[in-house]
Parts: C-alpha cells; sequence; structure tokens
C-alpha cells in the first residue's frame, strides 16, 4: 500500500530540503511513500532548489500564487496512494509523527485524521493567531455539532477516496473550513491525536493573516448551510 505525502509550497528556499530530509526519515508503518511537491509561484529561490530534485519527487509548478488550497487540490489530483498526508513545508510539524496519524486510518478506525496542536502541551504561538484559531474552531464545532481541537491543522491523513470525492473549490487558507464541513456533512469518521508542533511567527515567513479569520467564519455559514 502507498501514501501519498501532498507538500504545498510558497517561498520556502530556506527550509525545503531539511523538511524533505525528515520526511524521507519518518516511519510510515510500512507504507511505499510518494512525495508530491506543490510550488505555488514561489519568488524567493526555492524553485531554483526544486529544480534540483525533480528526478526524485513528482514535481507541480504553478505559473503564479493561488493560495495553500488551490496547490492542495492539484496535489490531492496527482496522488496515487491509498492514503494522502499533508505536509507543509517548513519546519513547524515534525514528520516524527506520522505513525500516530496513519495508525487511525491504517486499523480502520477512522476515515480521516487530524493532528491537533491542542491534545498536548505545545509552544503556544503568537497569541493573536492562537486565539483567531480557536474561536473559529468553537464556531465550526457550534454550527456543525463537532467536537474538534483543531480543525486549521495541517497534519490531515485521509483515505484516498474520500479526499478525492469532496470537489473542493477554495483556493487559500478556507480550504481547511471546506475540508472540514464537506467531510463532517458526508458522514466520515474523523479522528483527532495528539502532534508536536514547534511555531513560526510572520518574520519566519508564517503566511496565514487575520483576514483568513474572517474569511473563514464567513466560509463556515457557506458550507455548513450551502449558501
Amino acid at each position: 500500500m502507498k501514501l501519498s505525502i501532498v507538500i504545498p509550497i510558497y517561498n520556502e528556499r530556506e527550509t525545503l530540503l531539511k523538511i524533505l530530509e525528515k520526511v524521507e526519515g519518518a516511519d510510515t508503518l510500512g507504507l511505499e511513500k510518494e512525495v508530491i511537491l506543490v510550488d505555488d509561484g514561489s519568488i524567493d529561490g526555492t524553485r531554483d532548489v526544486l529544480r534540483t530534485i525533480e528526478n526524485k519527487y513528482s514535481v507541480i509548478y504553478h505559473p503564479k500564487n493561488q493560495g495553500k488550497g488551490a496547490a492542495l487540490k492539484n496535489g490531492f489530483k496527482a496522488a496515487t496512494g491509498d492514503f494522502i498526508l499533508v505536509q507543509d513545508a517548513d519546519l513547524e510539524y515534525s514528520p516524527q509523527n506520522y505513525p500516530q496519524l496513519l495508525r487511525p486510518v491504517l486499523e480502520n478506525k477512522a476515515d480521516v485524521v487530524f493532528g491537533s496542536r491542542n491534545l498536548k502541551k505545545n509552544p503556544t504561538d503568537n497569541l493573536p493567531f492562537y486565539l483567531g484559531r480557536r474561536l473559529t474552531n468553537l464556531f465550526l464545532n457550534l454550527l456543525c455539532g463537532s467536537k474538534l481541537t483543531d480543525y486549521w491543522t495541517c497534519y490531515k491523513v485521509f483515505k484516498t477516496p474520500v479526499i478525492k470525492n469532496l470537489e473542493l473549490e477554495s483556493n487559500r487558507f478556507d480550504i481547511e473550513v471546506e475540508m472540514t464541513i464537506k467531510i463532517i456533512k458526508k458522514g466520515y469518521k474523523i479522528l483527532e491525536v495528539p502532534i508536536d508542533y514547534f511555531p513560526r511567527d510572520a518574520k519566519a515567513g508564517k503566511k496565514i493573516k487575520p483576514k483568513d479569520g474572517l474569511i473563514a467564519i464567513w466560509k463556515t455559514v457557506k458550507y455548513r448551510f450551502g449558501l
């Protein structure tokens, strides 16, 4: 069986090879690895790095920046594995967590696994980011009757048919809202597991902005009620 690891990338020249080294060394519980790199119009020299590893990985280039959602959608389309795992190209999320992320889907205890930063003690990042995540997460739970602790997490693992059947449309960070609500509405089982988290700030390259939280609130209403 195969695991497709989809990595959306935008201006991650300094961390890309470091995270790939960690991905290569990660325990995938016997699953074959397929790594799909989707560059979303990087302009910092990331593409020069990618061109040196095209013979080793599947690399997709966007002609211009479209957003994380657009990168994920193209990565999902290209994936040929039985399971799909999302990995960011920075160093906030550790591939050492792959075993606990994969076990529930391999043991058929869940259709989707979210790696929650809030189920164990982790460093707290910038307070506005933290509060924004918690408030928008609470709002989604209230509207959807769910009990998730961290739907914003990068670490999501899907049985491949689940994600390929969602007909996703979001191009930016709001894809996290869309994926979560559509999974809930289709009745797929989501299980959260604790993960390690090493936050960075905007100066270090964090891309999400306060406006993305406002967009998430609107998209929660939109996708919950089919507007």
